[in-house]
């Protein structure tokens, strides 16, 4: 066989082996903050720290020091919110992605027990295919 033949063969298997076997499990910023939102409204605590890096830090917007930060912590906050909070609904109402970041403007209902809407616009800062800081704005 001579080299025009092995490349063709080679790359008819590269083609062949991109089309049968699943998509790459890279995620765009957005796929990944939606992840998070899906796992956040089904209060899965594994599936929603699944896009948390390590590092991830909370803040309030125009605070200098995070509500809390590393990977263990945000867990913490989160599983207890998942714990109390068994209506809990977050419905996008609006989002914006810019790189690698998604600012989402959330209603929420259900959060430790109250039926009130709670609405919130999230920064979320992705790198690395996790969610490195999340800025929240409050009314």
């Amino acid at each position: 066989m001579d080299l025009i033949d092995m490349k063709t063969i080679a790359l008819t298997l590269s083609l062949l082996t991109a089309l049968i076997l699943p998509k790459s499990q890279h995620m765009s910023p957005e796929e990944i903050v939606q992840k998070q939102l899906d796992t956040y409204n089904a209060r899965d605590i594994d599936g929603f720290m699944s896009v948390m890096a390590d590092d991830v830090s909370l803040y309030n917007l125009g605070q200098s020091e995070p509500i809390s930060s590393g990977y263990k912590a945000v867990r913490a906050i989160y599983k207890n919110l998942f714990e109390k909070s068994p209506k809990l609904n977050s419905v996008l109402a609006d989002r914006i992605v810019m790189g690698n970041k998604v600012i989402d403007h959330e209603k929420i209902t259900g959060r430790m027990g109250n039926d009130d809407i709670l609405e919130l616009v999230v920064i979320y800062e992705v790198e690395g295919q996790k969610i490195h800081k999340i800025t929240v704005i409050r009314e």
